[in-house]
């Protein structure tokens, strides 16, 4: 997980210094070097057939979901304050809990209402919204936790029969082709370092995935949800170093109150799931 979160983390840098280069330039180097990865972990007896899937509509709403994710993200990170963003990007949990009532028929107690209460409290305090200061670029954090959250969902339901490194090809294949729409959009001709840069993007963007994925595998996830909040230290650190950013009062406060609320969700979730599996052995 700590490595997956340094990965997550660097990319993030990346993005928002390579911000010359337009959006749709970004996703081509995302979904054509994030191929190389998965490249390396399909199984050698499904060479042949590795693309083959029983789910392909299932695959194309995680797909979709995931590229409006990912062009929100890059327009936040190019606009706004790197410690915001990460700040508000800790609110997927609480989007997924709201969608997982409609998509996955899953009750909602007391406690999870309440901390989604708290987490959009804390959204609220670190985008200050007012008619005189209203940053439109706020929204697109927003849309990012909407798109992710459906993201969380589709995986859950599609790992039951789909290899992780499946559910990667296809979105990297998909970002990529979307890519060439934007070919007419002033792509710039990289130099060296910034090739570098951008290749870098697709690839720890396809690993910070693979071991995020490996991390829940190996360990328990109480044990490294918690470290994800690593992110908001290192966006601090990076925001202020790179481009003299200083994370205000408001964002910092939000930002708790967030931290919370996704804490609070996942200790319930591992509470319920540990209560569902007692009664199963009963």
């Amino acid at each position: 997980m700590f490595i997956s979160i340094c990965a997550f983390s660097v990319m993030d840098v990346i993005v928002k210094w390579t911000d010359e280069y337009p959006v749709g330039q970004v996703l081509f180097f995302r979904g054509f070097c994030g191929l190389i990865p998965i490249l390396f972990i399909i199984p050698k007896e499904r060479y042949v057939d590795f693309y083959k899937t029983s789910r392909p509509l299932l695959h194309f709403k995680r797909c979709i979901a995931g590229i409006i994710a990912l062009i929100s993200i890059i327009i936040a990170l190019r606009n706004l304050p790197l410690a915001t963003v990460v700040s508000v990007t800790f609110a997927a949990p609480i989007f997924t809990t709201i969608f997982s009532i409609f998509l996955l028929n899953e009750k909602v107690g007391f406690y999870r209402w309440l901390a989604v209460m708290v987490g959009f409290i804390g959204i609220i305090v670190i985008s200050e919204p007012g008619f005189s200061s209203l940053n439109f670029y706020f929204i697109f954090p927003i849309i990012f936790c909407l798109g992710l959250s459906y993201v969380a969902i589709t995986i859950r339901r599609l790992s039951t029969t789909e290899p992780v490194w499946l559910i990667g090809f296809f979105f990297s294949i998909s970002i990529m082709i979307l890519s060439f729409f934007t070919f007419y959009q002033n792509w710039l001709l990289p130099n060296l370092i910034d090739l570098f840069l951008l290749s870098m993007i697709g690839i720890l963007g396809g690993l910070a995935n693979l071991w995020l994925t490996q991390s829940y595998k190996l360990s328990e996830v109480s044990l490294v949800t918690p470290l994800k909040y690593l992110a908001l230290v290192f966006a601090i650190i990076f925001g202020y170093l790179i481009w003299d950013e200083i994370p205000t009062t408001k964002t910092l406060i939000g930002a708790i109150l967030v931290i919370a609320s996704s804490i609070i969700i996942f200790r319930r979730e591992i509470v319920l799931k540990k209560n569902l599996s007692l009664s199963r052995h009963e």
